[in-house]
């Protein structure tokens, strides 16, 4: 029998050692020597021990993928919750410094305000429900203008709230018009309403 390349037949090989065939049945049919089955079959580690180890080895590396699979989901998991916490935390603090800087305001205002004589007990200002004001009526009030990392915003003074016109016309949440000029920034009602000239 002449030598040639077994090469071809690599996977009707294969299917043959899994079926359990004899060296000397494939031999046979493929018209080729015992030893050169043999040959073929170390070379291409198709000897059932070896086929047995490959596939052995393939599921120990599925498992290992599926471990290193399971170990990144978890990560992945803890750090989006480190990172939600973390957001909620800044969040918070954003707040929490927002509160403490308009609480400085409304003390710095109150400040200016207060009586020539330190000593003389200052009034409690309410913070609920409606008060009588001795200002004015459409007396100016301060406000500080802040664009920060949220977007902007208007803090007006806490006195706002006991301004009578303020909570005739104003209260609650309205929608707005702004008008943005050189020397002042109006705010007016929007829509168009009668009182946007009051």
């Amino acid at each position: 029998m002449s030598r040639r390349s077994l090469r071809p037949q690599l996977n009707q090989i294969r299917g043959w050692v899994r079926q359990g065939r004899t060296d000397a049945w494939i031999a046979h049919q493929l018209e080729v020597t015992v030893q050169q089955i043999q040959t073929f079959k170390r070379e291409h580690g198709l000897e059932p021990g070896a086929e047995a180890g490959a596939e052995a080895g393939a599921t120990a590396e599925a498992d290992l993928r599926a471990e290193d699979d399971k170990r990144i989901a978890a990560e992945l998991e803890e750090e989006a919750v480190r990172q939600a916490e973390e957001d909620a935390r800044r969040a918070e603090e954003e707040a929490k410094a927002a509160e403490e800087a308009a609480a400085r305001a409304g003390a710095e205002e109150a400040e200016e305000d207060a009586p020539a004589d330190a000593d003389a007990p200052r009034p409690r200002r309410r913070t609920r429900g409606r008060a009588r004001s001795n200002r004015k009526r459409g007396a100016a009030l301060e406000g500080t203008f802040d664009h920060g990392e949220e977007g902007y915003g208007l803090w007006l003074d806490p006195a706002v709230q006991d301004d009578p016109v303020y909570a005739e016309h104003w209260a609650g949440h309205r929608p707005v018009a702004v008008t943005i000029e050189e020397d002042q920034i109006v705010i007016r009602r929007a829509g168009g309403d009668e009182d946007d000239d009051d």
